[in-house]
């Protein structure tokens, strides 16, 4: 990330030192003390204009409500509860949350996309790519949360003993699945097609689980032998665990919106020491991208 000092600031956006002194004193520009010195980060300067944008009459925009949709996690629930920010939580799936964002429904989408690239590899960075060829979102911007860990859930001890999807399909082991758009249900789709499978080689319930913990309820329950959860599902439905791959989970919004009090009381929080333990604690997650402008449009 390039950082301008004072100087080079107050000249990149054609104010005035006095100007931008103000602006700091009154926490209203992006900015960072460095050893006694404040620099300023330029690619949050230029989404901190952005922000400001003045439209024509007819060009508002809207406005959307103070809720991130996308994709359910333990940890982000936590985070928006803590930092008070006061946004609510609509948890339907990574696909549905990227929908809900091109409509402003919500003001941001948590996401984990997965796919395959043209050798059959696990893509690289499908998020970024999802919010690149999404229509109606020229101005969006990806905010990493954190690195998750992936895996097939199990029953304690995992009596069948399985250690991979191959394993799965070979012993006709029950698998609970998530709905259709589901982050978890990508994973799996691009799981099988690696092995060379599809959903009818499954012997799978028929009823999808809507989150993670639904799913881990559900193994629990004795309904299901195994499905596609992060760690730290199966740590608090206190189930066995069989690591798969590491995703990135990020927070998918429009520039406009990054800049509003809500996002910001979560993106500072992001930073904070609680954030992490809170991380280690549940297991499971890497917080090293949290906060991190990860693409821009």
């Amino acid at each position: 990330m390039e950082f301008l000092t004072t100087g080079e600031a107050a000249d990149y956006l054609r104010l005035g030192e006095r100007k931008l002194y103000e602006l700091v004193t009154n926490g209203a520009i992006p900015c960072s003390k460095v050893t006694g010195k404040w620099l300023f980060p330029r690619h949050e300067l230029d989404l901190w204009v952005l922000s400001g944008l003045a439209r024509p009459a007819g060009m508002r925009a809207t406005e959307p409500p103070p809720i991130v949709g996308g994709s359910q996690d333990s940890l982000l629930e936590w985070s928006l509860r803590e930092c008070g920010s006061g946004l609510a939580s609509l948890n339907e799936g990574t696909a549905r949350g990227l929908e809900r964002l091109q409509r402003d429904e919500v003001m941001a989408a948590a996401l984990h996309f997965h796919g395959l690239d043209s050798s059959d590899n696990f893509a690289n960075d499908a998020n970024a790519a999802a919010l690149r060829t999404a229509p109606d979102l020229h101005d969006a911007l990806l905010v990493g949360l954190v690195r998750r860990e992936q895996g097939l859930l199990v029953p304690p001890g995992n009596p069948k003993r399985l250690r991979s999807l191959p394993d799965v399909l070979a012993l006709g082991a029950r698998m609970a699945l998530r709905q259709e758009g589901a982050g978890a249900q990508m994973l799996l789709d691009v799981l099988l097609k690696r092995a060379g499978a599809s959903f009818r080689d499954l012997r799978r319930l028929d009823a999808p689980s809507l989150t993670g913990p639904d799913l881990a309820t559900t193994i629990r329950a004795g309904h299901a032998d195994c499905g596609v959860a992060t760690r730290g599902a199966a740590k608090s439905a206190g189930l066995d665990f069989v690591p798969l791959l590491w995703e990135n989970f990020d927070l998918a919004m429009r520039q406009r919106s990054y800049f509003r009090p809500p996002m910001q009381a979560l993106i500072r929080f992001l930073s904070e020491k609680k954030l992490r333990q809170r991380a280690e604690e549940l297991t499971g997650y890497d917080p090293s991208p949290a906060g991190q402008i990860r693409f821009s449009a």
